[in-house]
């Protein structure tokens, strides 16, 4: 597994969901484009997503965690 740059993040894009902040990075691991999604909430930040092959899928999923670790 791959985590795009977990030290310094660096977004291409973020929206709020729900109370959080969606983070989405972008990097290429061996040739290929991947995407992570990362979550800030109100006591610290988590990676909700660590691979997804586009942007579409990582957000998608990234919004599952969300509903599924968050109670509202």
């Amino acid at each position: 597994m791959h985590i795009a740059d977990p030290d310094y993040i660096n977004p291409v894009f973020a929206f709020p969901y729900r109370g959080v902040t969606i983070q989405i990075t972008s990097d290429t691991h061996l040739g290929t484009k991947i995407y992570t999604a990362w979550v800030d909430y109100a006591t610290g930040s988590a990676v909700a997503v660590p691979k997804a092959y586009s942007r579409n899928e990582a957000i998608t999923r990234a919004k599952r965690w969300v509903t599924k670790k968050f109670t509202f």
